[in-house]
């Protein structure tokens, strides 16, 4: 022991010890110390081993968060769109809120405070919904990994050709910037026309996309009967409205998808049984990967509804956690969204939703360095906050964001 405190003496090493340390897949036992260099993690020393002196936290002590969903440029809607409503109307809010105008400076402004908020709050990463190229400088600044989504909307075929190169022209501007983790995806299925998800799928082979999915009662309807709330948003837009399958909207979207995609389903509040088992099929008939992401925060926000995390891990999904945008969230926190799942399904273990919030998140948008304290990661550490009875309070900071 005494040759590990001197070998360690000898170099610029940060050491922590924590109430209670989580390394990605679970809790390590109590008095277990982590030992960093310049963002590296060097060792993870058992008690026996412990050094003499260490930092100690009070909280969880886990690798950095990764938010998997995210409209950054969208930052400037904070307390811009009413809460409530379900998600036709706050699609409504959304594009009368686009149509306003705003200067870029504000959206580059508000969308650096958001990137400030979420760093602070022990992210270290995100999956980011892109329409425009607004807020490209911001993120090449931010200190954060990103997995940029070029969104799709195109609600029929024959305007397929002009949408498609205005995407093109958003993707191009993200890879020249050196975005290199960006491509093109599709927004939802009740805004994307068959022919631009056969294109999709043709550009997208062996690539990581995301998609809204089921995130409201009214895009199941949308697809099993052809009417509902939704016909009020193709009649704003002046499009034909889509659907009418007479399958759910999951069953209807994803056998576009034939190319070995991992797929990123995003809110999945109103996933039924019956369609994790249609997913779950399709995915291994065509070597899918199929990643289930949640935005618990959002879901409240605009349908005051939860998703069915625990159907979802019963089924063996894989689940990740995301923020959603300011318009349809209060804060851009996934230690509050942690907090909001584990009361909504007390009966679930922590370890499920820290596992969702660090590696599953980093493995599932590709990020081999992040998600898990092992010795030669750099994940970055985030301190999750604890109550006096040990309870999580929902809030978290960065203790370490170098990587």
């Amino acid at each position: 022991m005494q040759t590990l405190r001197a070998y360690f003496s000898h170099m610029a090493v940060k050491m922590y010890r924590a109430s209670r340390m989580f390394d990605g897949q679970q809790f390590l036992p109590e008095g277990t110390t982590v030992v960093v260099k310049n963002g590296t993690i060097l060792d993870l020393l058992a008690p026996e081993n412990a050094p003499e002196e260490f930092e100690m936290l009070s909280g969880i002590l886990m690798p950095g968060m990764v938010n998997a969903h995210c409209h950054l440029e969208l930052s400037h809607f904070k307390n811009q769109i009413n809460e409530g409503g379900g998600l036709v109307h706050f699609l409504l809010q959304v594009v009368a809120k686009r149509k306003e105008g705003w200067p870029l400076e504000i959206i580059t402004e508000r969308a650096k405070q958001a990137v400030a908020e979420m760093r602070a709050a022990g992210i270290v990463a995100v999956g980011d919904i892109c329409n425009t190229t607004d807020v490209i400088g911001i993120k090449k600044e931010s200190g954060l990994q990103w997995r940029n989504f070029v969104e799709v909307l195109n609600f029929s075929d024959a305007t397929l050709e002009p949408r498609w190169a205005h995407n093109r022209a958003v993707l191009e501007g993200h890879l020249a910037a050196g975005l290199a983790a960006s491509i093109l995806t599709p927004h939802a299925p009740y805004s994307v026309s068959p022919a631009t998800f056969t294109a999709l799928n043709e550009a997208s082979e062996g690539a990581i996309i995301s998609v809204h999915n089921q995130e409201t009662p009214a895009e199941n309807e949308l697809f099993e009967s052809g009417g509902g709330d939704f016909l009020q948003l193709y009649q704003l837009t002046q499009t034909q409205p889509l659907g009418g399958t007479g399958k759910s909207s999951l069953q209807s979207w994803l056998p576009y998808f034939t190319k070995g995609q991992t797929i990123v389903l995003v809110h999945n509040t109103f996933t039924k049984l019956e369609d994790i088992q249609f997913a779950q099929a399709h995915a291994r008939q065509y070597g899918l990967k199929l990643v289930w992401c949640l935005c618990p925060g959002a879901n409240k926000y605009i349908e005051d509804a939860v998703p069915p995390l625990p159907l979802l891990l019963e089924e063996g999904c894989t689940v990740v956690l995301g923020t959603d945008s300011y318009s349809s969230n209060w804060q851009l926190s996934i230690a509050s969204e942690i907090k909001l799942l584990a009361e909504a399904y007390p009966q679930l273990p922590l370890e499920s939703l820290l596992q969702a919030a660090t590696v599953n998140g980093a493995r599932a948008l590709g990020w081999t360095q992040l998600g898990r304290l092992e010795k030669g990661a750099a994940p970055g550490l985030a301190l999750l906050g604890l109550d006096t009875a040990g309870k999580l309070t929902g809030q978290a900071r960065a203790h370490l964001t170098g990587f």
